[in-house]
């Protein structure tokens, strides 16, 4: 019988130097080095008051990188960092053979403010430094993620006032039912069943009581047009938003990548899902790591004449692309073929029902610009009212109607008129183009993009934002925001940009 070396599997006492267990080159090696000897952290010292008397203090240097490096690895939850302080080699290196509790790296994360920010400029400082910032082409885009908050919980001030209602009917429903049930009967098992519906009832009026509470100290939330909001109980600065998976109540998480290295520039989030108003607040943060020449692109989402008209009056070098971009670019006229085509039994309709009446439109009439009337497909003429009312920005429209004589008994009235028990005459209408001003800030903004130039660079765009976020995403599992609340959201969001920035410092080979 072959002969084997033994095997140990029980307690050992290992020789283990901390200091050996952060590799140079990983990115534990250059966040210790960069938290030690690069950032100044005086502001989080000078939460502590506690020379003379009190309890000694963790080091706010060794919550930074145990968090940082938690967040490298995807771990988000407090409890989760308090084990691998325990159990991770490198997360006891890293913090000294140190051991916070989860509820003081919780209440670490919660509390980080001003100071986050501060810390993400000398970040950038140091990434400036080794050389990663290149300042040729900024990217500005965002991603929409779930917040901690129920989208239930998520109303304007009359639908949550209908919900409280809701909750106490169904409260009040449950007892009365359970009062006609519970008649005459003594059994242990109906006693039992009584106090899971009272916890049922409790419940239910706990919840109408917190909306009515909500609602009694928070007024209702409007946008820029006065128009009210959705507000949300659990996080009323979260929002819902739509996604390619549905509507989620949650932030869109905002960042400006350097196009060279992808160093993130700037970060920020909003409680809304429109990203217009977040182009300015972006663009100003990036400043201080652009120059001159820096070029900054950003989606459609951002696109609004305001804020065209703003960047040009900075004079700063963007590209923002508008809604009809893609129209205009002849690469995407073939796009539709690509599209999922529809189910050829759509619009199949069930044996022994006729087909719906396909009623003329405006490209079934024909316009005189001349005489300014129309020909409808019967012979009839229609004729302008001779005013031309603006719809919209570089588009004008012109109403043609018939007389009523005309379309009385005119053969084609139910295929011309959608209600022709009531609809006396045909009316159409034709769109004119407005006449341009060549020089208007956004008219300028589409011949820009519109150029072979324009369109090569704008084509980084996408290749330089979207790898960040799905590091961030799918590397560090950002799939949810843990905290509530925009500042402890911002700074939780802060804090992965730290972590990516980090990283890029770690594999450009920086250190000591």
């Amino acid at each position: 019988m072959p002969r084997y070396k033994p095997q140990v599997r029980d307690s050992m006492l290992l020789p283990v130097v901390l200091s050996e267990q952060l590799v140079p080159g990983s990115f534990a090696f250059a966040l210790d080095y960069l938290v030690e000897h690069e950032l100044d952290l005086s502001a989080l010292d000078a939460r502590y008051r506690n020379d003379e008397v009190g309890a000694s203090a963790y080091d706010p240097r060794v919550l930074l990188k145990i968090v940082l490096l938690g967040y490298s690895r995807g771990l988000v939850s407090s409890r989760q960092l308090e084990r691998a302080c325990v159990h991770d080699i490198q997360f006891i290196a890293i913090s000294g053979d140190s051991h916070p509790s989860h509820a003081q790296l919780a209440k670490f994360v919660s509390t980080l403010g001003e100071e986050l920010k501060a810390l993400f400029h000398q970040v950038l400082l140091v990434c400036d430094g080794q050389g990663l910032i290149g300042r040729e082409l900024f990217a500005i885009d965002g991603v929409k993620l779930p917040a901690n908050a129920s989208k239930e919980r998520s109303g304007s001030h009359a639908e949550l006032a209908h919900r409280a209602q809701r909750l106490e009917k169904a409260a009040d429903k449950i007892v009365a039912l359970h009062q006609m049930q519970d008649k005459g009967s003594t059994s242990p098992g109906e006693r039992a069943l009584d106090a899971q519906r009272q916890q049922r009832v409790d419940a239910l009026r706990r919840e109408a009581q917190r909306t009515r509470e909500f609602l009694a100290a928070n007024t209702p939330r409007r946008n820029r047009k006065g128009q009210e909001l959705k507000t949300n109980i659990t996080d009323p600065d979260s929002a819902k938003m739509a996604t390619s998976k549905g509507v989620i109540q949650g932030y869109a998480a905002q960042a400006a990548v350097d196009a060279q290295h992808q160093v993130i520039i700037a970060a920020d989030i909003t409680g809304s899902g429109s990203e217009q108003a977040m182009l300015l607040p972006m663009v100003e943060q990036a400043q201080p790591f652009a120059d001159a020449q820096t070029l900054i692109t950003a989606d459609a989402g951002y696109h609004s004449d305001a804020n065209v008209l703003a960047l040009q009056a900075q004079g700063r070098p963007a590209l923002i692309a508008d809604n009809q971009m893609r129209q205009r670019d002849e690469r995407f006229k073939s796009q539709a073929q690509h599209k999922t085509q529809p189910d050829p039994l759509y619009d199949k309709q069930p044996t022994g029902q006729d087909k719906p009446i396909q009623h003329f439109g405006p490209r079934d009439f024909r316009f005189d610009p001349k005489t300014r009337t129309a020909l409808c497909p019967a012979g009839q003429t229609l004729r302008s009212s001779g005013a031309i009312y603006q719809v919209g920005k570089g588009q004008r429209r012109e109403d043609f109607k018939a007389r009523p004589e005309d379309c009385q008994g005119c053969a084609l009235r139910t295929q011309c008129l959608r209600h022709p028990e009531r609809t006396q005459a045909r009316k159409v209408s034709l769109f004119h183009a407005s006449e341009i001003d060549p020089n208007d800030a956004s008219q300028r903004m589409r011949r820009a993009i519109d150029s072979p130039q324009g369109r090569s660079l704008y084509s980084r765009r996408i290749a330089t934002v979207e790898p960040v976020f799905a590091n961030l995403r799918h590397n560090k599992r950002l799939a949810r925001f843990t905290l509530r609340g925009t500042a402890k959201v911002r700074a939780q969001w802060q804090l992965f940009c730290l972590v990516h920035n980090i990283e890029k410092l770690a594999h450009s080979g920086w250190g000591p």
